[in-house]
């Protein structure tokens, strides 16, 4: 991907809406364009942010914010429902400039949840914040709660009914019928070589005892190192855990001096399915360059580069 351009001023983009999608027979036309739709635009407004000069950290965070405003993904305003009929969220944000991070778990009735991830991070003495002490904290930055009906949507109710009387529980990523679909994340290099990583995801439908998934842990689900690379994971979050994925693509790049692509699909279609897990993630390197593994049918994904290459994508590409 070598070019003229210095490559301190590549920069580059990624976010994904969830891996994992509806078989292709089933996602109609219709439903097809809004999901790009959305997620052209939560990567317009981080990629014109990294454009303008401005930091990897801003522009992941304004990215995942559009993308937890809208219904279709499982996170802030589409989160999925629980055991009990709520939403608990949860969300993760890392500076790979000094390895700052913030996260919360647990959360209800918080519009942005990466928002309050990255004032954990910038205005406590903390890195992970959960459940009773993370609502605190909000309250006591100001955060003003939203009704439980903000995030009331009818398909993740429906999905909730089929299954509420069950011991089964539901990923998004792994359900062959119509529904919407996950965790959203972004990664970006800005025009300075800083990287960063957000995640934010309403976790599992009818999950049960205040289930954490790999979203909000910081290595797990979402790392950022400059040396290496930013990461935002999406898939079965248990075995994502298990494998440390976030961070061992970092490692894989820092210890053993695989590239970018190397170290995330070695991740992805190799140390993952091994223990069973499935899904993808989305990484960026400090000279801009991106990967986006998954091993589903699908992940919902874009990005755009200073050196001109974008996409738009939920299906494998032939």
């Amino acid at each position: 991907m070598g070019t003229g351009i210095d490559d301190m001023k590549r920069y580059s983009m990624v976010i994904h809406g969830g891996a994992g999608t509806l078989v292709k027979g089933l996602m109609t036309t219709e439903l097809e364009l809004k999901y790009k739709t959305a997620l052209h635009s939560a990567l317009e407004v981080g990629y014109t942010l990294l454009a303008n000069g401005g930091t990897a950290l801003d522009a992941v965070a304004l990215s995942v914010n559009l993308l937890e405003n809208s219904p279709l993904f499982n996170a802030g305003k589409g989160s999925v429902f629980t055991n009990d009929g709520t939403h608990e969220m949860d969300a993760a944000i890392m500076d790979g400039k000094e390895l700052q991070a913030g996260a919360v778990s647990l959360i209800t009735g918080i519009k942005n949840p990466i928002s309050l991830a990255r004032d954990v991070m910038e205005k406590s003495d903390h890195v992970f914040l959960a459940g009773e002490g993370a609502m605190r904290f909000a309250k006591q930055q100001n955060y003003v709660l939203e009704n439980p009906n903000y995030f009331y949507d009818e398909v993740r109710y429906r999905q909730w009914q089929g299954i509420k009387d069950s011991d089964t529980f539901q990923l998004d990523h792994s359900v062959k019928q119509e529904g919407k679909f996950g965790t959203v994340g972004a990664v970006a290099c800005d025009q300075n070589g800083n990287l960063a990583a957000a995640t934010s995801t309403g976790g599992m439908t009818n999950k049960k005892w205040g289930r954490v998934g790999d979203s909000p842990m910081i290595g797990a689900g979402t790392y950022a190192n400059n040396k290496t690379c930013a990461v935002s994971c999406t898939g079965s979050g248990e075995f994502f855990i298990r494998g440390v994925v976030a961070y061992d693509v970092s490692c894989l790049m820092e210890y053993k001096g695989l590239s970018l692509k190397q170290a995330a699909d070695e991740v992805i279609m190799n140390r993952v399915l091994k223990i069973g897990g499935d899904g993808g993630l989305i990484a960026v390197d400090a000279q801009g360059n991106i990967a986006m593994p998954f091993n589903t049918e699908g992940m919902y994904r874009a990005y755009k580069t200073s050196v001109g290459m974008e996409e738009v994508a939920i299906y494998k590409l032939i």
